[in-house]
């Protein structure tokens, strides 16, 4: 805890209580000092009652007294055992109450179109639970004929640099661990940018493969015919049985 709690009603209390500069109030309370002459003047913080920060045990007798001799003391705030770490509490990311009924969406997107996350880059990015995602991709899930795919980015439930970041750190994962991946799983696992300037790779079905290195082509001229009939030849008809006969009587 770096500030007091109930910020302005402590620095209301220290105007009206002590004689301390105001950038030391401001310096304590997290306000500008500019602020603080205003709560002295009257025209910030009207009507809001002073808080006692000696008596909520954040500040000493001692302390007020050592700033008050030397005008360029900054005023500690009394440490708090308890307290250390509790900025940094782990947990899953917390989701506004009129976003939650929109976390089955994302995570039925994420598991269709990014099924290399793991179940604890989901639970970071959208801020849900693993036996929420576990039932999401069992389709056991208890709505889930009711649920469509949406992105997370759009729901406002993540950061699209978020979500490149997990992708891309699940790909150097899936490199490391030598995984095949086909094209398609390789456009999942870059951002959009980077699969825009990718090359599409000549694939070959499976149901002609073999086959591909034949190709169309004239003939040589080897390989023509030694003779080609004229039209004479085609034209050139046997006589028929009535001219036999003409020929035999004269």
């Amino acid at each position: 805890m770096n500030k007091p709690i109930m910020t302005k009603a402590t620095a209301v209390w220290l105007v009206d209580n002590t004689t301390l500069s105001f950038k030391q109030i401001g310096d304590f309370c997290g306000l500008h000092e500019l602020e603080v002459q205003g709560i002295a003047d009257g025209d910030v913080a009207a009507g809001v009652k002073g808080f006692d920060p000696i008596v909520n045990n954040q500040l000493t007798q001692e302390e007020i007294d050592k700033a008050t001799a030397d005008p360029h003391h900054k005023l500690q705030l009394k440490f708090y055992s308890a307290a250390v770490g509790e900025e940094k509490r782990r947990g899953p990311r917390y989701t506004p109450l009129s976003k939650r009924q929109d976390r089955p969406a994302s995570i039925l997107w994420l598991v269709k179109f990014h099924p290399e996350l793991t179940d604890g880059q989901i639970s970071k990015l959208v801020g849900t639970t693993k036996p929420t995602i576990q039932a999401i991709r069992e389709r056991t899930h208890w709505n889930i004929n009711n649920i469509q795919p949406i992105d997370p980015v759009a729901l406002g439930l993540c950061k699209q640099s978020e979500l490149d970041a997990a992708v891309q750190k699940a790909n150097a994962k899936k490199l490391a661990e030598g995984a095949a991946m086909t094209d398609d799983e390789r456009r999942k696992l870059v951002s959009t940018e980077t699969s825009l300037g990718m090359d599409v790779d000549s694939a070959v079905p499976a149901s002609i493969a073999g086959l591909e290195t034949f190709t169309l082509s004239t003939p040589d001229e080897d390989d023509q015919p030694e003779h080609t009939p004229d039209a004479d030849t085609f034209f050139n008809l046997p006589a028929s049985s009535e001219d036999d006969e003409d020929e035999d009587e004269s």
